[in-house]
């Protein structure tokens, strides 16, 4: 039973002097006081009222019906003489507490309160008739921060979605030690109200002390503290009004707190109070935190380099062959799960067939894009057969002997440039290609063997994220660059012809300069210098081809075009979750596939030269040791070190970048072994002249996100991708890897119809889709993002945004150095990129730590999203 008092009918709008109607619930009674009966719910019937008249209660039958309006956008429905009729939607909750001693804002915004807010102490002469409702008590508020009228105007639109409702608010909440009944109670002393303002330029904050508690509403009968929260509505994730008013409502939760504020004086030491409290806390948090043992499901961040550090990584280094034994001890009890994990379970075997094309592909096409460059470097000694060969070779042999499974080992462009360097040797020197080649590389394989012996991969302890991702970035721009180079000289070569530019004097200049070089240099009889020179007076069969250019640049975006968005086709409204994953796991082969069928179908009349294939080309070519000088196989020492030291570093990185603690791997890594396995399959393919190869990155990463079960997961308006399970096979590469040995029967043709452009556009798509959980790229896209779109992530909630940029301009300036020293047109001076790789240790550790403090670092540096 409920009591109806005139009060109670004036506050509902639904009393006046005349007559007035209210429909009542059954069972609500009316104030003896005023000598009216009790209503029972046996006299109300569904269409009946109950009529205040003369205070005097009756009943009666409703003769009032509904009237709809529409207004303001939106239908209105009036109902007697009651008002119109609202719907509101209520939502609870649950807010953590903020965590003072890690997140950066909340002292923040508690030092802004000190100097910039407001604190209202209300003295003793307040009654509650003087703010009866809290948009009363707003409305005063706002006025007496000096807001213009505009704004308060729309900020009580927002605050309030009825004359007594807050739309937004915080409050406490006790929940009983035997929670079995489920019940809470709320701690009526405060409320804080929040609101993001779109006409608002800064943050407004302020509290407000009644002498004596006040009743603002069902949940706030004993107010007495009272806070206000405005933003603007276009701010940073960490700074907008529910983040600030978490703040402060985690200090009001504490009830020594609330009395000390309801006891002082002034408004300063009121805010003083508020401040002190705030350091208090940070302490009290970080001994707590210090105090309690957590358990990490990242990796563990390496300290600072000490002496003590460093004698431990010494002592370990000395352990010959411990490192090996720990991973084979590791890794051998799941040898067989290794392929039955690729057989059993939800949609396993649509994984493993759609990431074995994707595998097949990501590895034939650079196969062969490699192999015509090393066919061009070394003038027909190692090309496109024999890269395709060894790619076989080499993936089989180490998806069996390997200790990683996920691991991608792929001929790079590093490779192909070394390759270069011993052949641009070779001619120099007059020394055998073979020869020189087999003995750099077998001395490569004897350093690699001596890493893995002596666990030097244990220093990849000090390898943190920031390495890898800089690593990562940097093969991502290499691969662009590789794509848009090959479109450079192809426009230089079609495009810009001397033939389609008109320029004929440079066509006989041309002429002219061969002509005096055979005059002059040419050894031979005047018969044969007399036919050289008639075949250059007849005209050079040079063709304006500019079509081809065209089209080269058509498919090359065409395939990465198609591919990206064919792997984001996921993030549409269309199809199902399950037809959207089925077609961003088979994103490239569609690509790849179609952008062939249009170059070779639909322009056949445009002439495009396929790449170069020697079908009569020895592939196992054994080498002849006994042919090089004494010297040169100490040239080749010097040559393998620097080897060894990149196929160390990349191997090792690309290990590291696919056992993060974000893909949840259970089997663990296997550095050691698989650098011995290295060592063992650099020296067979040196020995038979067949191309080096080792772990790739992003090839590895993607490989293992490829067999990945992935989730969605929002966060204040953010999407995030968590990897929930990875399937650690080995029959994915083992299938693309025979699928690549059998393309060897599709040479030359039907491969030939794949476009080199294609190849190049594959390059694209790789460099594109390895960005994604690039944290590093994702900092440098913060330079160009509005506040307000900011990741609420841990790192933009823990350490400052000066210090963010900071350090993504310190791994900038790493990058460059590494550019630098990569893409520089000196062959010689790119043998050293491996010392320029391996710096990055020192650098991170000796020189970082000394501009950016060790806690940003740590969470900076952390395998946390």
């Amino acid at each position: 039973m409920k009591d109806l008092t005139k009060e109670t009918l004036e506050e509902m709008g639904c009393y006046e002097n005349n007559e007035n109607s209210l429909p009542l619930h059954r069972g609500w009674s009316s104030p003896n006081a005023m000598g009216i009966h009790t209503v029972k719910e046996s006299h109300l019937q569904s269409d009946s009222e109950v009529r205040l008249s003369n205070n005097e209660v009756t009943l009666g039958t409703s003769n009032t019906t509904p009237v709809w309006e529409f207004r303001d956008n939106e239908w209105r429905l009036t109902y007697g003489e009651c008002g119109e009729t609202s719907l509101i939607y209520a939502k609870y909750e649950k807010l953590p507490l903020q965590d003072f001693d890690v997140e950066v804002r909340p002292a923040v915004d508690v030092e802004q309160f000190f100097n910039q807010g407001h604190v209202f102490l209300l003295e003793d002469d307040v009654a509650e008739e003087t703010y009866p409702s809290s948009v009363d008590l707003v409305d005063m508020l706002l006025n007496k921060i000096g807001l213009s009228t505009t704004v308060v105007e729309e900020a009580k639109r927002i605050l309030f979605t009825h004359d007594a409702a807050s739309s937004r608010t915080i409050q406490a909440t006790f929940s009983p030690k035997d929670k079995k009944n489920g019940n809470f109670a709320y701690d009526e002393s405060w409320m804080c109200l929040v609101g993001d303002i779109p006409s608002l330029v800064q943050r407004h904050m302020a509290i407000v002390r009644f002498k004596h508690p006040m009743n603002m509403g069902t949940t706030c009968h004993d107010l007495q503290l009272f806070v206000l929260i405005l933003c603007p509505a276009k701010e940073k994730g960490t700074k907008n009004a529910l983040e600030t008013g978490r703040t402060f409502a985690t200090l009001l939760a504490d009830h020594h707190l609330r009395r000390q504020l309801v006891e002082v004086a002034t408004e300063q030491e009121f805010k003083q109070l508020l401040f002190n409290r705030t350091r208090e806390l940070i302490e009290e948090q970080h001994q707590s935190r210090s105090a309690v043992s957590i358990k990490l499901n990242s990796v563990v961040e390496p300290s600072p380099i000490t002496n003590t550090a460093m004698s431990n990584s010494i002592w370990k280094l000395c352990q010959f062959g411990q490192g090996i034994r720990e991973d084979l001890s590791r890794r051998l009890p799941h040898y067989v799960s290794d392929y039955v994990d690729g057989i059993i379970g939800v949609k396993t075997p649509q994984k493993v067939l759609s990431t074995t094309f994707f595998l097949y592909f990501a590895c034939l096409l650079p196969a062969i894009a490699f192999g015509v460059l090393n066919d061009h470097n070394t003038h027909g000694k190692i090309g496109v057969k024999k890269v395709i060969v060894g790619q076989t070779i080499g993936g089989l042999f180490f998806v069996i002997f390997g200790g990683q499974p996920l691991l991608i080992l792929l001929t790079t462009a590093p490779l192909a440039l070394y390759i270069k360097v011993i052949s641009s040797i070779c001619d120099d020197f007059q020394l055998d290609f073979y020869a020189m080649y087999g003995c750099v590389g077998l001395w490569c394989a004897f350093f690699l063997l001596l890493f893995s012996l002596f666990n030097v991969s244990r220093l990849m302890r000090w390898c943190t994220r920031s390495t890898e991702e800089i690593f990562g970035l940097f093969i991502s721009i290499a691969f662009c660059v590789d794509a848009f180079r090959d479109t450079a000289k192809h426009f230089q070569k079609n495009f810009n012809s001397p033939q389609c530019l008109g320029d004929v004097n440079m066509t006989k200049g041309l002429k002219s300069s061969l002509t005096y070089y055979i005059l002059n240099e040419t050894r031979t009889n005047s018969s044969t210098v007399e036919t050289l020179i008639s075949a250059i007076e007849e005209p050079m069969a040079i063709e304006c081809n500019q079509a081809s250019s065209l089209l080269f640049l058509l498919l090359m975006l065409g395939t990465v075009w198609l591919g990206v968005s064919i792997f984001n086709f996921k993030k549409t409204p269309f199809l199902s979750a399950g037809k959207q994953e089925a077609l961003a796991d088979y994103s490239l082969p569609i690509a790849v596939v179609t952008m062939s069928f249009v170059g070779s179908y639909f322009f056949q009349n445009v002439k495009v030269e396929p790449f170069r294939y020697d079908d009569s080309e020895n592939v196992f070519s054994l080498t002849p040791l006994d042919r090089l000088p004494g010297l040169a196989v100490v040239g080749a020492m010097g040559l393998g070190f620097a080897l060894s030291l990149l196929i160390f570093m990349d191997q090792n990185i690309s290990s590291a970048m696919v056992n993060t603690p974000l893909n949840n791997l259970k089997k663990g890594p296997a550095h050691h072994w698989d650098l011995f396995v290295m060592a063992i399959l650099t020296a067979a393919l040196s020995a038979v002249g067949l191309p080096w190869m080792h772990a790739l990155v992003p090839h590895s990463p993607l490989h293992a996100r490829a067999l990945a079960d992935v989730e969605e997961r929002v966060h204040q308006g953010h999407v995030y991708q968590i990897i929930v399970r990875v399937r650690e096979t080995r029959l994915t590469v083992l299938f693309s890897h025979i699928l690549i040995g059998l393309s060897i029967l599709l040479l030359p043709y039907p491969l030939a119809y794949i476009p080199p452009a294609v190849l190049n556009g594959l390059f694209l798509y790789v460099a594109i889709t390895g960005l994604g959980g690039n944290q590093m790229f994702e900092r440098i896209t913060l330079f160009f993002t509005q506040q307000s779109a900011y990741p609420p992530n841990h790192y933009i909630r823990r350490v400052p945004q000066r210090k963010i940029h900071q350090f993504t301009v310190y791994q900038l300036g790493q990058l460059v150095l590494m550019c630098l020293f990569g893409f520089v047109p000196w062959p010689y001076m790119k043998m050293i990129f491996p010392l320029i790789l391996l710096s990055l240790l020192p650098i991170r550790h000796m020189i970082i730590t000394r501009l950016i403090a060790g806690r940003f670092l740590t969470v900076l540096d952390s395998s946390e999203h």
